[in-house]
C-alpha cells in the first residue's frame, strides 16, 4: 500500500507516523444492552446518524463486532471510556 495516499489529507509524514496516529474503536456484541441503548450511545458519543447507529448495532449483533470510530488514539480513549462506563464492550485497535 502506498503511504502517499491517506483518507486524512491534513496529516503529513511517513506512513509509519500515520499508522501510529490512527486507531479504531470496535464495538463488541453483548447480551445485556438493547439496540436502542446502543444506538443512542453511538449517536451521542460517536456523532453517528440514526441510520449509521442502527447499522453498527445490527452489524455488531450479527457479526460479533463492528468498527464504530477511527481517529487519534488520545481522542478515542475518551470516547472509549465513556462507552465502557455505559456498559458497552469497546476495544481499540
Amino acid at each position: 500500500m502506498d503511504s502517499n495516499f491517506s483518507s486524512s489529507p491534513d496529516k503529513k509524514g511517513s506512513g509509519r507516523e500515520q499508522s501510529q496516529s490512527t486507531a479504531t474503536l470496535m464495538l463488541h456484541n453483548d447480551d445485556v444492552n438493547t439496540f436502542e441503548f446502543v444506538m443512542e450511545s453511538l449517536e451521542e458519543l460517536c456523532d453517528h446518524s440514526l441510520l449509521q447507529a442502527e447499522q453498527c448495532a445490527m452489524i455488531t449483533h450479527y457479526k460479533g463486532k463492528c468498527e464504530i470510530k477511527t481517529g487519534n488514539p488520545d481522542d478515542l480513549k475518551i470516547v472509549q471510556r465513556e462507552l465502557i462506563s455505559r456498559g458497552l464492550i469497546v476495544t481499540m485497535e
